[in-house]
Parts: structure tokens; sequence; C-alpha cells
């Protein structure tokens, strides 16, 4: 096989590329860096030209160039997003949607552990559309910053596209894509999403400092994205021979690697590897991730499978929460609209109840609405992202609250105890009027 010739047998332009999407479709794209900038502005050409009828997309938290092209306000009815998991961008059209009485983006709930076996079973996907690295010599691309539901799907679609940006990295794992399984390539270097690390705050490290204690050397990490894992990481520094098996790699971690306060060297599943699913950071983090053979990128539906999480011994997984209930009932992605969504946490925190010394962490501020709301209630006002039963540990600014094993009653005086002191006395009333205590 020619994988040269086959190459440029499938070298297409953009506009050319978008063509072999059907006016009347299912597709799916990369998520976050992954999501394909030169092949959504031709799609979105495409809709502005009167040349589709309706194309539904399915994704997670695509990249702010689909919110400039595909998912403008004025092609909404042709393009129809079906998010499972949403950003600020995508949070912000929502909101305009409801002010016109519109409904702009359908959400999905589905764990990211399923989301791709959810997806072939409910649909039929027309195209798969996704940013990689260039091809290799032996005629294989890669998906670089995103293995998650990526690989599975650019397999299971009809047909598949692909943007080669050369700033795309290569990283192991399972994130080979052959030239003979695209149907069209596209060219496209272009600067790749960044996301910065978020600066930690006084709150976020007086957090932090009390999820640090919890994580005893040896362990293996799952965390998230924000100032409290961003802290978490800034205090871990003097921790030894921590592991990563998580969902997303962020800058942080990549500081404990440098540092070499990550060594893998203690985990039972995957050792002297640091297992993820996706990256999202800055250019320091995909040059340190790119040809790294330490750096193992894998699918989602293996990375977040709970009985795969399991396997390592002290997994600790760290989490964030909107609102907790008295009885441990957590809403982490409502606040009155969808914020957000289930992502992975559900399938850490369940994961983690199968590790032998495992622990889940969730943590936030005790307060929201600058001081205004407690974050700790007598009961959920919404949705329950993770029931009463999944929890272990509960962390605000004023300390941390042990869940696993207790009482309704001595849940709600421990989550009292972290509460705002400005809300203590109202939750102390409300348990006792509602029986907690």
């Amino acid at each position: 096989m020619n994988v040269d010739k086959l190459y440029q047998d499938k070298l297409r332009s953009a506009d050319d590329a978008v063509n072999l999407i059907p006016q009347t479709a299912v597709i799916s794209m990369g998520m976050r860096v992954a999501t394909p900038p030169a092949l959504c502005r031709a799609l979105a050409a495409r809709a502005k030209a009167g040349d589709l009828k309706e194309v539904k997309v399915y994704y997670l938290r695509c990249g702010e160039i689909a919110l400039r092209t595909i998912f403008q306000e004025d092609l909404l009815h042709l393009i129809k997003p079906y998010s499972s998991m949403m950003s600020k961008g995508e949070v912000a059209l929502a909101e305009r949607g409801y002010a016109l009485g519109k409904k702009y983006i359908n959400f999905v709930p589905i764990s990211f552990s399923r989301y791709p076996s959810t997806i072939k079973a409910i649909t039929k996907l027309d195209t798969f559309i996704v940013t990689v690295s260039p091809m290799d010599k032996f005629g294989f691309f890669n998906l670089g910053t995103n293995g998650d539901y990526a690989i599975e799907l650019a397999r299971y679609a009809d047909k598949l596209i692909v943007e080669v940006n050369e700033n795309m990295p290569r990283t192991a794992g399972s994130t080979l894509i052959h030239v003979s399984e695209v149907d069209a390539i596209v060219e496209n270097t272009a600067d790749l999403l960044e996301e910065p690390s978020k600066p930690s705050s006084e709150l976020d490290r007086q957090i932090g400092q009390h999820i640090t204690s919890l994580i005893p050397d040896g362990a293996t990490i799952q965390m998230g994205i924000g100032g409290v894992p961003n802290a978490v990481c800034e205090q871990l520094i003097h921790h030894k021979n921590l592991g990563i098996h998580t969902e997303v790699i962020t800058s942080g971690m990549i500081e404990l690697i440098q540092r070499g306060v990550v060594t893998n060297t203690h985990k039972t599943l995957h050792p002297c590897v640091n297992v993820f699913t996706f990256a999202i950071g800055d250019k320091h983090l995909y040059d340190f991730i790119n040809n790294n053979p330490s750096m193992v990128c894998l699918p989602v539906s293996y990375v977040n499978e709970p009985n795969i999480i399991g396997k390592n011994n002290y997994m600790t997984s760290v989490n964030a929460f909107i609102e907790i209930d008295f009885s441990g009932q957590v809403n982490a992605e409502f606040i009155g609209h969808q914020f957000s969504g289930v992502g992975g946490q559900l399938d850490f925190i369940r994961g983690v109840h199968y590790s032998e010394g495992g622990k889940t962490i969730i943590a936030s501020t005790s307060t929201a609405k600058n001081g205004t709301l407690s974050r700790i209630v007598p009961r959920l006002s919404t949705i329950a992202t993770d029931t009463r039963l999944d929890i272990d540990y509960v962390v605000t600014e004023y300390g941390v609250a042990q869940l696993k094993g207790r009482s309704t009653t001595e849940r709600t005086h421990q989550l009292i105890k972290i509460s705002h002191p400005a809300f203590r006395e109202q939750l102390q009333q409300q348990a006792k009027q509602q029986g907690f205590i």
C-alpha cells in the first residue's frame, strides 16, 4: 500500500470535504482541542448557502470555533447541537435562547464512559469530523490530545473526515488512525485551543490544603479543571510517588510530573505511565505530551470505566459540586438550567469504590453568588448528579466532612460544620424542622 498516494487521493479542500455530509445528517465531532476549525467554517458556509436541511451534531464541550461557526444563532434551525457536557460558551448560547423562548442546545445526559456506546445504540452517524496530527511514514494520523469518544466514533461513523494540523501533538495509546480508514483529508495548520490554568484564589488554596491532607503518598489521582484542582496540584509538591489515571490531563498535573512528584511506580494498573483520555492546557502541555511515551491516551470507555478505575489501589478522585444536601446528594451540573454535565464525575466516584483504599472527594466554596447562597442545603432544589450513597468526603474552605458510613444525622452535623458561618444557625434550624437532627 502506497500511503502517500492514498493521502493525495483523499486530500480535499474543506468545502469539498464537507460536501460528503448529507443535507439531512447526524454527525459527531472532536471535542475541545480536537474540534476542526476549517471543517466547521466550511460546514457553516454550506448552511448559509442553503445547502443543508437538518444536521444534528452530537458532542461534548465543543471548541470555541464551533460557537463562532456552525453554532451561530442564525444557523441553529439547520445545525442542531446535541451536547452532553457544556462549556461556558455553550451555556451563554443556551441562555440567549432561553431569553428568546428558544431551545438552542439539546442536552443529552450521558456519563462520559458510556458516551460512545450510547451514541452507537441510539443513532447512526453519517460523519465524524476531527483534528489530527500529520500522517507518519507508516500512514498513521494521531488523535493527539483527544482520545475520549473520538477513538470509537471515528470508526463507527459511515464517513471520517480529518483535519490535519501540524500543531496537534502525537500521543501514545490508542490514538492512531490509518489513512486507509479516512474518507477525506483537509490540511489546516492553526493554533490549538488553549485553556491556561486558572489562578488559584485564597479560598481555593484553603480548600486545596484540606484536600491535600486526604491524599496519601503513593495514591493515584484524578482531578478536573479549575481553581481548586490547580490549588491541589500546587500543594501536592511535597508528596511522593503519586500516579495519574484521569479523564483530563492539565498543566497542574504536568508540573507534578516534571517535579518528580508523580512517578506512577505505585500504580497497580498501568504502572510507570500517565493515563488520560483528553488533554487541555497551554503550549507547554502540548509540547510535553508530544511523542512522550509516558503520556498514554486511551478511549474514555476504558479510562472512565468504573471497574477499570478501581483496579488502582488508593485511587483518589477530586471533583467539584454546585450544591449538596444533608443526605449527601450532590448537584454538580444544574443552576436553574443546564450549567455543565455529568462528564466523568460519576464514573470516577463509582470507580473509586472498587479501589482498595480509594477516596471520593468533592469540593467547592461554601457559598455561591457572592456569599448570598449556601452550597450546603437541607434538600436539593433540583436534580442529583451523585447519589447519597456515593460520596466519601466533602470539602469547603471551612474543613472536611466525612460522609462515608455516617448516618443522616451525623452527616448533617458534619456538613453544617463546614458551611459558611453566616448560614449555620439557619441550617441548624432547618435540620431540626425537617427531622435531620
